[in-house]
């Protein structure tokens, strides 16, 4: 091994990672991102004309020659292009075209696929300040641009969209409708005054001079497929106005609660998190639920119902970035051989555990014993609450250890 993957290694295991270890993994994950892009394109190039017709492949070139143009003309270290190409869900979304590139019986779902890539790239080029025309596709009566936010058809099914943009405006056209016309604002979202247009929605950076967190309740890739076998997420949430004051006033206080908990945590948070999905409290639970989550195929993206207080939401992101950090050192490095077989017990689920959830498990679980004893130790206010959650995870990692 490499110098500063041994650094590394010794850092996360500690549950920790400083600077040069968080920049690792997410270099080595924006790396893999952009592999993954190229694969989606040479499969294009490579597949049958019956799979992946020439206009297709033809459209898929002129979408990449887009963002091209758009990160040459990017002025800044890190350009709207690669900001996009390596948002969490370009992931899911590759590998659904590679899917449908790859697999028999799936290419008639390409068509629709693809258009969203086209849609990303012309978000990318209004991001850039880049003059142009393009046609787009609406999908089930939606078009989602990137960043921006999406535009409302009012008709189910697909609809071609002519977009237009010029010096922050777009224009968006579409025939027996009226123009929409947006105007691009700083860093995520865009106004428009006509109601067909839904903006994207930010939180502020967690510290001054950090960049805005999406809270990505538009983006089509945001939710995983739904499977009945396994833990499922809740649904997409799509928040109101009054569930997003909710967001806010809980973000607002969750730098300080992580930064009680130990200055590694909001540190890694600052580094790893590129955006925040709503979730709707889990079927069954009466509204009161909550439930979050990490996609490995999503790096960067945490899932999670409305966070009750700013306390809560630090917790929750303890948690979800020791899922994030173990997952990318996994692609960095065999963490074990173990197979799928669900057989192992965990004290903080009800059904088996295969040892690779087992592990996760455990490590997230060691951090949160960790955060709870510093603010137990650093706020008298919150030292019994924080004790009692101390000794909890400290236990529940005991009873784990010896499977592992």
């Amino acid at each position: 091994m490499t110098a500063p993957l041994d650094r590394a290694l010794a850092e996360l295991s500690r549950t920790g990672g400083g600077p040069d270890t968080l920049a690792l993994l997410v270099r080595d994950q924006d790396t893999r991102r952009m592999l993954l892009l190229r694969a989606v394109l040479d499969a294009a190039e490579g597949a049958d004309p019956a799979d992946c017709p020439p206009a297709a492949r033809r459209r898929l070139r002129e979408d990449w020659a887009l963002l091209t143009e758009a990160d040459r003309a990017a002025d800044g270290p890190r350009s709207p292009a690669r900001t996009r190409l390596t948002y969490p869900f370009t992931g899911p979304w590759a590998r659904r075209c590679l899917t449908a590139l790859t697999t028999p019986d799936t290419a008639g779902e390409l068509p629709l696929e693809l258009a969203y890539f086209s849609a990303l790239a012309a978000a990318a080029a209004a991001r850039a300040g880049l003059p142009f025309s393009t046609g787009l596709t609406a999908r089930d009566g939606l078009l989602c641009l990137p960043s921006l936010g999406v535009l409302r058809t009012g008709r189910t099914g697909s609809a071609a969209i002519e977009v237009r943009h010029k010096n922050g405006r777009l224009t968006l056209r579409r025939r027996g409708a009226s123009d929409v016309h947006v105007r691009l604002e700083q860093g995520v979202g865009a106004w428009s005054g006509a109601p067909a247009w839904t903006p994207a929605h930010a939180l502020p950076g967690l510290l001054p001079g950090a960049a805005p967190v999406p809270l990505d309740d538009l983006d089509p890739y945001r939710t995983p497929p739904r499977d009945p076998g396994r833990f499922a997420f809740g649904g997409a949430g799509g928040p109101d106005h009054a569930e997003r004051k909710r967001w806010l006033q809980a973000w607002s206080g969750t730098a300080q609660a992580l930064r009680t908990g130990g200055e590694q945590r909001l540190t890694e948070t600052i580094a790893l998190l590129r955006c925040l999905v709503p979730l709707a409290p889990p079927p069954g639970s009466d509204g009161r639920g909550s439930s979050s989550g990490t996609r490995r195929e999503a790096f960067g993206a945490l899932l999670s119902t409305t966070p009750a207080t700013p306390t809560a939401l630090a917790a929750t992101l303890v948690h979800e970035m020791q899922h994030t950090k173990l997952a990318a050192l996994g692609e960095l490095v065999e963490l074990h051989r173990a197979g799928p077989e669900a057989r192992y017990f965990a004290p903080w689920r009800p059904d088996p555990r295969p040892y690779d959830g087992l592990l996760h498990g455990t490590y997230a679980h060691l951090a949160l014993a960790d955060h709870f004893q510093r603010t137990a130790l650093a706020e008298p206010a919150r030292r019994e609450a924080a004790w009692a959650e101390h000794a909890r995870y400290h236990a529940q990692v005991a009873a784990a250890l010896p499977a592992l």
